[in-house]
């Protein structure tokens, strides 16, 4: 597997070569304005219909924007601006790298079946043209989209069932556009509800009642985990493409606000949207479109990363990736959420974060630009900045406690085999990176890390590794020595990748999710191994396990525990 990418990878950089003079200068004299916006080169060489163009920008903005950004500019992955790279690499170098992915992380669509050979085609030409303009998204626009199905007075008033509902795991089921709802106690089946595309994340209410769903589609679904059965209550859409939600937790001197308001972040269009907690009535939209920091030219596209919610004030913490502006949304007062809110300037390519042990420090991941930000939320600025290796992906990072160097948060990274441990306690060493671990094998690849407070071990994927037994490997660390105890490789049966790991609510069990193809159910699996052990306890199979991803307990994720 690896010499095949690399083989790709050398033919297309010959190719390129060969061909780099004479299309230097003829990009060179193409303008944007030579080229029929969205149809077709000015040779016409490459073009698409309308409905062709429809479609590719669906697939872009759901698929590919994450990484590549909105405006095709570039983020974690490359630019694919057509007199920058995609001209150059013409449609059979872009098919190959659609198809067959890259070592660096780039996934292989094609292979894995989420796109067709047709679509590949399609959006091999679709980036050799000029980007289309960012879609707008309106208030009148998100309350045609809103819909309450069960009114808050008609919900349950107390749960109507005897689970241990605090121990519910929600599952993404990414490709299906699905959410499962598993019984963290047995291991069962408790609902599977029709969500949006490629849901991201799931989030809690303050108090656990509800998930929130958000995906790549910007649609966000709020769901009833006190029903008889699991399901919706509540839909709206947010945006075209979104990443992050997260709800009001704060309840103290300036009042309770749990789960009054729960806010959105967009990716296309760049703003942030405030609903209502329980019905998600929109209420309020700001853009978050601003000044690049190292160049000063105004972004358009300033998509909202990470969004966490702070139990010590009214506010939410909003980062926005490419204006590298860590926002503080005071959420008291929504007719003057903009004055006050704080803005941080911090570096570019925000990405994801987590609290550490205090709950007073965020930090964020920098990702594109090799970095972690630390904010002082309690005092409102930035902390620190920290050099760390190739595009850290904490998701929320891991927090642990080690008697060598006390209390550290822990990020692993995308484009280099390295954990990176921040120590974070007070004193000489606070906010610096004290250590690192090489993983098991070469190369990237990891997406995440986790662990509990019962637990004395920190779980690591290398999932977006370009080695295909070592994306099926999660590697087990001692937390008192650092020391790797073991690398679980899941069963051959299984061929898709180990990703996502999620402890149970008594931290005894860690819950692995195998993303194989979504045609493939037999090559999909949810895997749950004993956390003292690490035995493997359970398999959950099936023909409605499809592209699991990220797994969330009810009672670690409304308590911040990571």
């Amino acid at each position: 597997m690896k010499s095949w990418y690399y083989l790709v990878m050398v033919i297309l950089i010959s190719i390129g070569m060969v061909q780099c003079k004479s299309e230097k200068e003829k990009i060179k004299s193409k303008t944007l304005q030579e080229v029929k916006p969205g149809q077709s080169t000015a040779d016409g060489k490459v073009s698409l219909t309308d409905d062709e163009m429809d479609h590719a920008k669906k697939i872009y903005f759901q698929t590919c924007a994450g990484c590549h950004g909105t405006s095709r500019n570039g983020a974690t992955g490359p630019s694919l601006l057509p007199e920058k790279r995609t001209l150059m690499l013409g449609t059979g170098g872009l098919k190959a790298f659609i198809t067959n992915g890259t070592p660096n992380g780039m996934p292989d669509w094609g292979k894995q079946g989420i796109l067709t050979p047709e679509e590949v085609d399609l959006m091999a030409r679709f980036i050799q043209l000029p980007p289309p303009p960012i879609p707008a998204w309106t208030m009148d626009d998100m309350k045609s989209k809103w819909k309450v199905h069960v009114p808050v007075d008609q919900r349950p008033s107390k749960p109507e069932h005897n689970l241990n509902w605090q121990n519910f795991i929600g599952v993404i089921l990414r490709d299906a556009g699905k959410v499962a709802i598993i019984d963290g106690d047995t291991k069962e089946k408790i609902a599977i509800v029709e969500t949006g595309y490629a849901v991201h994340i799931l989030r809690t209410t303050a108090s656990g009642r509800y998930f929130y769903s958000i995906g790549r589609d910007g649609k966000i679904t709020l769901i009833d985990l006190w029903m008889k059965t699991p399901g919706i209550v509540a839909e709206g859409k947010a945006s075209f493409d979104a990443r992050s939600v997260e709800v009001s937790k704060y309840n103290g001197p300036k009042g309770d606000f749990r789960d009054k308001y729960v806010i959105v972040g967009g990716y296309t269009p760049s703003h942030y949207v405030i609903m209502d907690a329980l019905t998600l009535e929109p209420l309020k939209i700001v853009k978050t479109s601003g000044k690049e920091l190292d160049k000063g030219d105004f972004l358009e596209e300033a998509r909202v990363a990470a969004i966490v919610a702070s139990h010590h004030d009214p506010l939410w913490v909003v980062n926005i990736k490419e204006t590298g502006v860590v926002l503080l949304v005071d959420y008291t007062d929504l007719n003057k959420i903009e004055e006050n809110t704080v803005r941080i300037p911090t570096v570019k390519f925000l990405h994801d974060g987590g609290w550490d042990k205090s709950g007073k420090y965020f930090i964020v991941a920098a990702n594109a630009s090799n970095k972690l930000v630390v904010i002082d939320v309690n005092e409102k600025k930035l902390k620190t900045i920290i050099d760390v290796g190739v595009k850290p992906h904490p998701g929320r990072g891991a927090n642990i406690k080690n008697a060598k160097y006390g209390n550290m948060w822990v990020t692993g990274h995308v484009g280099e085999n390295r954990l990176s441990f921040i120590a974070t306690d007070p004193g000489p060493n606070q906010f610096k990176e004290v250590t690192t671990i090489k993983g098991s094998g070469d190369g990237g690849g990891n997406l995440f890390v986790k662990t509990h407070p019962k637990s004395n071990k920190l779980w690591a994927d290398r999932a977006l590794s370009n080695d295909s037994l070592l994306q099926r490997t999660i590697d087990v660390y001692d937390i008192a020595t650092l020391k790797l105890i073991k690398s679980l490789v899941v069963p051959a049966k299984y061929k898709g990748r180990a990703v996502h790991m999620e402890y149970n609510k008594n931290g005894t069990e860690v819950w692995v999710s195998v993303w194989g193809k979504m045609n493939k159910p037999d090559e999909n699996a949810i895997l749950v191994y004993d956390d003292k052990t690490l035995e493997l306890k359970k398999e959950i199979t099936g023909d409605w396990v499809v592209t699991p991803t990220g797994k969330f307990n009810v009672f670690n994720t409304m308590s911040d525990i990571y």
